[in-house]
């Protein structure tokens, strides 16, 4: 397996809606994870999102849902199962608690007796349903869903009843968090979801704003801003006051706004940590900050934190065996391929090739060790290791031991710390054959050599340009005797560049020009030969950033170096020839293992002139060679091409002597090849191998299909064979030790990984300090991820999110159906009130009322489904539990008595999101086509990656001969620089062409020239914010609409977390000469400020679209566009005649 750096993932500017180099840090390592205390059962930390009544409160802690007394007894456990519970809302009457729970996988809405008793389920739709509030009349639970929302950036506001009559949608727009006013007639609410979550002081145009919204009317009043910008979220409506959590301050804390005299009032003034979540209820308040609860009374503002100590079994604590299988990252087979080094869940693991036990090697739960590999003589097993609190190299002698019963642990004496030179993290590990060095490479994706004898490191080389996926350029390899280690590092154009580093002089030299790209170096075995990849038209495909490469493929040649002056060209021209018997040489006439006399027999039998046949043929074996030569003059010119066709390859490794592998992808499958360079001859191996990697005899071979893994001999590898017994695997975690370890990791990721060297002007090692406080409290994996999200939130930046890792349960996903359709209750049943057509052709798109043989159309009643009576109040999706992707009958019909229906079998979707957008985008298309008479293209993009580059090409060049084009990026969702949009856009015109028939032709085809305009709102951001940026900055037009998120600082890459998590670090921002720093938690404004009204919209209108198709009405009025009038042809017979030629007229 060619190890790849341990990234989770790679996005250069992904919008995340849900947080420098050592020597610059002069603080010491944190000290290794020690016994945690455990959290306390008397006052216990890290209760969360707590609801009051006039008696109890309720909270989560541990996963679970709980409620006390006032005083801190009685304390109760409502929940037991294992599920995700969220957002607790008590009843009017304090005696039923509404909350969501997964307890089949999918978040929806319960309530339960506040003492304790049997959940009750309200909702059934497979989309996430959050609780918000109660209704004052007690007859309504508020829940935010975006089951009916065109697009997944933002939800709206819903009520169920508690005896679960059909859900209903209240007239917003869009709405995030909700309470309701004491008389039930309005609604204070956030539009927009959060984005400060991770984001500490964010001031972009996604800020939570309070709008208190009249039922009735559709009227809304706007809690003041301030001239900044800030976040307030309503969490009561307490008589005539809103409270909210406000961070106007600096830090969140309570404030009240006075719906009479429009007065704000900061009530609490907490500096340490903010209020992060509040309700009310019974005229109090109750709050979490600092992890505790505090009940405050809003008629004097004081507050009192309440002592409630949970007596909780905290499962999760306990240590537990996991399957190592689920958590492999890393795979190194042993020199002769007896054993094979596994990284798992932390831990490094000997797994046999056949015959024996795992062998647990490291077993440190509170250490992470990564990227094991093999010294060439079996004896050592090197890998990384932050045991110190530092990663730090480990040397551990791993002589053969007997087998035991189970995954037993080695002993731990003889381990070897090395403190390697470079930036924090370490990974690909790569021994020299003499077993002297070890090549690695670090954070800052440079090349590095260990001598492995004095500790001291090397720096090689590395990439000029930092880039989200370094193992397509970083790759390293060594010669047979351990001298030259060839590698490749990317140039400042992103193309990556062959090099020869000299172990014994520390001297590198370039063998390739940067003008191609070339990877993936590897010697062959008997050093006359190095293999590399090349492609000449990896340049698009490799500027990673732009979305105008979308639709770029790089491929691949094969290519050797030939290290020697005086060698032969392994593939030259082949030519048969008679030639005259020659006397057999005596037995010793040729040594074994002279590399010049290997090719005699190539020599002897083509004439003076010809090409050397089969000199590559069977070279001798490594191990009789001796030093590899590499004459270094001229290298540049002794690379030849492979007669092996280009295409998508990858995977390059040397096999025997003369003999090298490589992947081929094709149908999205890699299939593994062998190239013999003397018989010059392609053979497929494995119809299917990932990650291919030989042992260093090169007898056998390991490969991946799937999560499986298999080790067989590499001459002849069967399809199978050879199957590693990762099941058997297990590997003992102490989740106490694991969480402390991974809370220093995603620290030292910060630290490390950040753009900013200066951590933004924080005192990193105090905020490390300040958040550690809450360790021991943790009793959940959850837990964890609440403190690495508070703890990266100090740093303020954009794309900051953290999510992932394991968990001791979950519960199992029952995936609810849907049929693209909305539904009204008429006559006591449910009956279809709008189909969503798809493109069926497309899956993606694949509608299942509009598919042949179905055909249900808008006013047809829905009266069963699977045979079984379907009639309101019943829940409509209760009845299609479990139905996705699966066959499931329907009985239709045009009454609601069943008169004329008939039973039609479909496929219910997991998912409508594809299907409303769709409608919405094409509905949009149809709108402005009317509303300009056919002048104006309308164009979305939902992000600025794959998906965009998709409805780009589909809806502007259908519409590239309209006279102007709005384009629409609200709620756009990012991925990469949005060149390609703006290279259309600014498309000048250069000409016609006259043509016999048809219309004319203009140059280029696909432009419009007119005037543009770009809609943007608050939750366009990422991509979504650089795009509108793009299009001011070159003048193409204005921006109408709303400032967007404000989000310039992305993400290309992080390592993975011990038990599988995720915390980004944050590495690339922009900036301008002109301007500096730009954008990141700004957003870009509009120039033409329109916003979504909760009335109009409700009303069916779209206040930015209309706003921008006038603007280009307007300026198509003032300025028409020039038609383009062909002029007369020219009569050549006049011109010839003026010369004296006759003339004469056409057919």
């Amino acid at each position: 397996m060619r190890p790849a750096p341990p990234l989770a993932a790679a996005a250069a500017l992904v919008a995340g809606f849900v947080a420098g180099p050592l020597g610059a840090f002069a603080q010491p390592a944190p000290a290794a994870a020690g016994p945690a205390s455990g959290p306390s059962a008397t006052d216990t930390r890290l209760l969360a999102q707590p609801a009051v009544s006039a008696e109890r409160v309720a909270f989560l802690y541990a996963g679970d849902l709980w409620s006390a007394r006032l005083d801190g007894a009685d304390v109760r456990r409502l929940t037991t199962t294992g599920a995700d519970v969220a957002n607790p809302a008590f009843l009017p009457g304090g005696r039923q608690v509404a909350f969501t729970a997964t307890y089949d996988g999918n978040p929806d809405v319960y309530v339960v007796d506040a003492l304790g008793g049997e959940p009750r389920r309200l909702t059934w739709h497979p989309g996430p349903d959050l609780v918000q509030d109660a209704t004052p009349d007690g007859r309504g639970v508020l829940f935010t869903s975006g089951r009916d929302s065109y697009t997944t950036r933002f939800t709206q506001l819903w009520r169920v009843a508690p005896g679960g009559a059909p859900e209903e949608r209240l007239a917003l727009p869009s709405a995030s968090k909700a309470v309701a006013s004491p008389d039930g007639r309005r609604v204070a609410y956030n539009p927009l979801g959060t984005a400060f979550d991770q984001w500490k002081g964010y001031r972009g145009g996604r800020v939570s704003q309070a709008w208190l919204y009249d039922l009735a009317t559709r009227q809304v009043e706007k809690v003041p801003q301030p001239a900044g910008r800030a976040n307030d979220v309503p969490v009561a409506w307490i008589g005539d006051d809103v409270w909210l959590r406000s961070d106007r301050d600096g830090e969140f804390n309570l404030w009240r706004y006075n719906t009479r005299t429009r007065a704000l009032t900061q009530v609490t003034r907490h500096r340490d940590f903010p209020v992060a979540n509040a309700s009310g209820g019974a005229g109090r308040i109750v709050y979490e900050q600092a992890g505790w609860l505090w009940l405050l009374d809003p008629a004097t503002g004081a507050a009192r934190r309440l002592a409630i100590g949970v007596p909780a079994d905290l499962r999760e604590l306990r240590p537990r065996w996991v399957r190592a299988a689920d958590y492999v990252r890393s795979v190194a087979p042993g020199p002769a391929g007896a054993r094979v080094a596994v990284e798992a869940r932390g831990e490094i693991v000997s797994v046999p090739a056949e015959k024996g036990d795992p062998r647990l090697l490291t077993n440190t739960p509170g250490a992470h060790e990564r990227s094991p590999a093999w010294s060439p003589d079996g004896r050592t097993l090197a890998y990384v290791s932050d045991a110190s609190g530092e990663y730090e190299i480990h040397l551990r002698p791993v002589a053969a031991q007997p087998a035991a019963a189970g995954a037993t642990s080695a002993p731990n004496g003889g381990v070897r710390a090395v403190k390697p030179g470079g930036h924090g993290f370490y990974y690909n590990l790569k021994w020299s054959p003499d077993g002297r060095r070890l090549a690695y490479a670090d954070n800052a994706q440079e090349v590095r050599v260990l001598d492995v004898a004095t500790g001291r490191s090397v720096r090689v080389d590395g990439n000029q340009t930092y880039e989200p996926y370094p193992s397509a350029t970083l790759a390293y390899d060594w010669s047979p005797d351990g001298r030259w280690l060839a590698y490749t590092v990317n140039t400042r154009p992103l193309v990556s560049r062959l090099s020869l580093w000299d172990a014994e002089s520390g001297r590198s030299t370039p063998v390739t020009d940067g003008l191609s790209e070339v990877s993936q170096p590897q010697f062959d075995r008997s050093g006359r030969y190095l293999y590399v990849f090349a492609s000449t038209d990896a340049g698009p495909a490799r500027d990673w950033f732009a979305q105008s490469t979308q639709d770029s493929r790089r491929t691949r040649s094969v290519y050797a170096v030939v290290l020697r002056r005086d060698l032969p060209n392994p593939v030259a021209r082949e030519s048969d020839e008679e030639r005259a018997a020659v006397a057999a040489p005596a037995p010793d006439s040729v040594v074994r293992g002279d590399a010049d006399a290997l090719g005699a027999r190539a020599r002897r039998s083509v004439p003076r002139g010809g090409a050397a046949a089969d000199s590559a043929a069977r070279p001798a074996a490594p191990a009789a060679l001796g030093a590899t030569r590499i004459d270094l003059a001229g290298i540049e010119t002794r690379v030849v091409a492979l007669p092996v066709p280009a295409g998508a390859l990858d995977d390059l490794t040397a096999g025997d002597a003369g003999q090298l592998l490589y992947t081929r992808e094709a149908d999205g499958k890699p299939s593994l090849h062998r190239f013999d360079l003397g018989k010059r001859k392609d053979d497929v191996l494995l119809a299917e191998a990932y990650d291919p990697a030989l042992t260093r005899d090169g007898k056998k071979l390991l490969y991946r299909v799937g999560p499986n893994w298999f080790l067989t001999g590499a001459a002849a590898p069967k399809p199978g064979e050879g199957r590693l017994a990762l099941d058997r695997v297990e590997v003992r975690i102490e989740p106490q030790a694991e969480w402390r370890q991974m809370f220093d990791e995603a620290w030292r990721e910060q630290r490390d990984w950040f753009y900013d060297p200066g951590m933004h002007g924080l005192d990193w090692p105090a905020v490390r300090a300040k958040y550690a406080q809450f360790l021991p409290a943790l009793a959940t994996r959850a837990d964890l991820t609440r403190v690495l999200r508070w703890t990266a939130s100090e740093l303020g930046v954009g794309h900051s999110n953290t999510g992932g890792g394991d968990r001791l349960q979950a519960p199992r996903a029952v995936p609810g159906g849907l049929l693209g359709a909305d539904y009204e209750v008429a006559e006591g049943r449910y009956r279809v009130r709008r189909v969503y057509g798809g493109l069926n052709w497309t899956p993606g798109l694949r509608a299942p009322l509009t598919e042949p043989g179905v055909n249900v159309r808008a006013g047809e009643y829905l009266l069963a489904v699977n045979g079984r009576e379907l009639r309101a109040p019943d829940n409509l999706f209760a009845a299609f539990e479990n139905t996705a992707d699966r066959l499931t009958d329907i009985t239709v019909g045009p009454r609601a008595d069943g008169i004329g229906a008939r039973t039609v079998t479909v496929v219910p979707l997991a998912s409508e999101a594809a299907l409303r957008n769709r409608a919405w985008v094409e509905g949009n298309v149809r709108l402005v086509d009317s509303l300009s008479g056919g002048r104006v293209a309308y164009v979305y993009v939902p992000n600025t990656a794959q998906e965009g580059f998709e409805y780009f090409k589909r809806y502007f060049y259908p519409q590239a001969h309209k006279d102007a084009i709005l384009v629409d990026e609200r709620h756009n969702g990012g991925g990469q620089v949005a060149d390609y949009y703006i290279d259309l856009l600014r498309r000048p015109y250069s000409a016609h062409w006259a043509l016999r028939y048809g219309a004319d032709l203009r140059t280029p085809a696909a432009a419009i020239p007119g005037p543009k305009a770009v809609l943007i709102d608050e939750t366009a951001g990422s991509g979504g914010d650089l795009f509108p940026w793009m299009f001011r900055k070159y003048g193409l037009g204005p921006l109408i609409g709303q400032r967007t998120w404000g989000g310039l600082v992305g993400i290309l890459g992080y390592p993975v977390l011990m038990d599988g998590g995720m915390i980004t670090a944050p590495n690339l921002a922009i900036y301008t000469p002109e301007t500096g720093y730009t954008v990141e938690n700004e957003g870009v404004a509009p120039d033409i400020a329109v916003e979504q009204t909760p009335a109009e919209v409700a009303a069916g209108r779209d206040p930015q679209l209309l706003a921008g198709v006038a603007y280009l009405m307007e300026q198509l009025r003032k300025a028409p566009p020039a038609q383009a009038v062909r002029p007369a042809a020219p009569d050549r017979a006049r011109e010839r005649g003026a010369l004296g030629v006759p003339g004469g007229g056409g057919r």
